[in-house]
């Protein structure tokens, strides 16, 4: 099986599209909403899709329940998910000699999981923007600077450079808690429960964070994970300094994104002609175009001198001008929610307001900002006892293992730190990566025969180098271990 149509690109490829759409000769190319690269040429990305839904429908005649997520051919691999009803992201991955490149298929789609939850989270489903206007201008400009700021994330010079066998200790699409004493907790508590109370009568949700951790969250689990995973990306402390060196690579006139094409041109264009004719771009239809952003462009955020973080303009002298104050989408939750940002040293609390209750626009958001200064005390004593109390970034480091634990239900996991895991030889992790391969599949059938009850099993291998690598699934957690030095006790 040749799968020829996507010899011609270089490097992945990125697509987007709707099975409802273009269903009469000659509109084929309506259903294409979005495609990477931008410049790649029309009558590939048409050959691109076009085989992905053949193969899609191929899938469907002997497994209608079940969708098809994962081709493999001799030369590429096509990762699937269906995002919403009959709208599906495609990853095409070209395989090649090179072992560095070697990959997992479990961890490519989770890079469209989470895009699509992202995504959602600021502008809504997809589905939802096309029956908005069917022309699909709003959608295609939306999903192509969102997933074009998002995939800046891989850029390795001008390539993308996809998660690899050396992240096997990773797991995208978790949350990695902070764990605390209990006096932390009841400070935790306090802060939390004045948090809610900003609105007097309204409740407020946060999240509170400490580095890259989650301390405390109100939101439900997919929400939580959601907010967390934007929060590192682009929030927290870490991530932010990452923006002021995007800022200062703009101040000097070097770009850190690619160049613009023509097609990025036309999807910004189609965002634009649509503003002009339209005010209403929010997921619940509520004017919010006086805080339209690219949540995702690094440069745009940093951390203002009252703690808050705001966003910056890069053709203006004077940093804040724009009021950063977005409406995020909570599905869980069912319910629309600004959000407020502010730090202090280690800790950022991401508070949230339902939009619903402010009447009075931004000064109701003012009004929440002075409430959660009258609470920096409560802030400035968690944050003292939690730097007092904290490891550091090896403090949940286990001497002689390199290990990744996860909890799917709770969508939560614990890592060894990434410094540690680059002590593992290759072997090691390439033995690992094909380890947890074979768990991917083995999940994958047991689910399809028995849905309702979780499957355990272990497996342990010898890799190539006597290091041991082993997987342990009970009652639906995870756990996978690279162990070096076997036969003598190791601190490291």
């Amino acid at each position: 099986m040749g799968l020829s149509s996507a010899a011609a690109g270089e490097g992945p490829q990125l697509c987007v599209f709707d099975l409802r759409r273009g269903q009469q000769e000659g509109q084929e190319l309506d259903k294409i909403l979005f495609f990477h690269p931008a410049d790649c040429p029309i009558l590939l990305q048409l050959s691109v899709i076009g085989l992905c839904e053949g193969i899609i429908t191929f899938a469907r005649i002997f497994s209608p329940d079940d969708d098809c997520e994962v081709i493999e051919s001799e030369k590429h691999s096509h990762v699937f998910y269906q995002a919403e009803a009959d709208i599906w992201m495609v990853l095409v991955v070209e395989k090649n000699k090179d072992i560095e490149s070697t990959w997992r298929c479990g961890a490519l789609q989770g890079i469209l999981k989470e895009v699509h939850s992202l995504f959602t989270m600021f502008h809504g489903p997809i589905r939802t923007l096309l029956d908005r206007q069917p022309s699909a201008e709003l959608a295609r400009g939306h999903l192509h600077t969102f997933f074009t700021d998002y995939l800046s994330d891989f850029n390795a010079g001008k390539k993308i450079q996809l998660p690899t066998f050396r992240d096997c200790l990773k797991e995208r699409g978790t949350v990695q808690m902070l764990t605390i004493s209990r006096e932390v907790a009841l400070e935790v508590q306090s802060l939390t429960t004045v948090l809610g109370s900003c609105l007097g009568n309204v409740m407020c949700q946060s999240l509170v964070l400490f580095e890259d951790l989650l301390v405390s969250t109100t939101l439900p689990p997919d929400d939580t994970l959601n907010l967390y995973t934007y929060a590192i990306l682009r929030l927290t402390p870490r991530a932010l300094l990452s923006n002021a060196t995007s800022w200062s690579y703009l101040r000097k006139g070097t770009s850190v994104h690619a160049g613009p094409t023509s097609s990025s041109s036309n999807g910004t264009a189609s965002v634009e002609r649509y503003r002009s004719r339209s005010r209403d771009t929010s997921p619940g239809g509520q004017n919010q175009m006086h805080h339209y952003f690219r949540p995702l462009q690094r440069e745009k955020l940093y951390k203002g001198k009252d703690g808050f973080v705001a966003a910056g303009s890069t053709t203006s002298e004077v940093r804040g001008a724009v009021a950063w104050v977005p409406i995020l989408w909570f599905q869980q939750a069912e319910d629309r929610m600004h959000l407020c940002v502010y730090q202090h040293k280690n800790i950022t609390i991401l508070l949230l307001i339902p939009a619903s209750s402010l009447i009075n626009g931004d000064d109701g958001i003012a009004h929440v900002k002075r409430h959660l200064e009258n609470a920096s005390q409560n802030i400035v004593t968690l944050e003292l006892k939690l730097s007092r109390g904290w490891g550091g970034e090896n403090a949940y480091h286990v001497g002689g293992y390199r290990y990744l634990l996860v909890d799917p239900d709770r969508k939560v996991s614990r890592a060894s730190p990434p410094g540690k895991v680059t002590t593992l030889s290759k072997d090691s992790l390439l033995s690992l990566n094909r380890l947890r391969e074979e768990i991917d599949l083995e999940k994958s059938r047991a689910k399809r025969s028995d849905s309702c009850h979780d499957k355990d099993f272990e497996v342990c291998i010898r890799a190539k180098n006597n290091a041991w690598v082993i997987a342990k699934v009970i009652r639906g957690r995870e756990l996978y271990m690279a162990l070096e030095k076997a036969g003598a006790f190791s601190t490291d």
